[in-house]
C-alpha cells in the first residue's frame, strides 16, 4: 500500500517538474553549481568536524537535488537543445 502510494507520488512529482519551462530547467540545473562549491569551501571553516559533515550533507544534497531535478525539468529534448546551443558556440571560436 505504502510502495504504490510512493510511485503515484514520484509520478506526479516528475510529471510537474516535466511541464516546467525550458528555462526554469537550465536555472535549476544551475543552481547546482554554487551548492557544489558550499558543500566544499566550507571544510577550509575553523569549526568541528561534525558540523563540517552536517553541512557537506545538507548543502550536496541540495547540490544534487537541483542537479536531477533541473535534469527532469529539462529532459531528453531540452538535454539535446543544451548541447545543440554549446557545440554551436563552440564552433565559432
Amino acid at each position: 500500500m505504502m510502495k504504490e502510494y510512493l510511485v503515484k507520488a514520484g509520478r506526479r512529482v516528475k510529471g510537474w517538474l516535466g511541464s516546467l519551462s525550458f528555462r526554469t530547467g537550465v536555472i535549476v540545473l544551475l543552481s547546482c553549481v554554487p551548492f557544489y562549491v558550499i558543500s566544499f569551501a566550507q571544510m577550509a571553516l575553523p569549526i568541528s568536524a561534525a558540523l563540517k559533515g552536517a553541512l557537506w550533507v545538507i548543502f550536496f544534497g541540495l547540490a544534487k537535488t537541483a542537479q536531477y531535478g533541473g535534469l527532469t525539468i529539462l529532459g531528453a529534448k531540452g538535454l539535446s537543445r543544451l548541447k545543440r546551443y554549446f557545440r554551436r558556440d563552440a564552433s565559432t571560436d
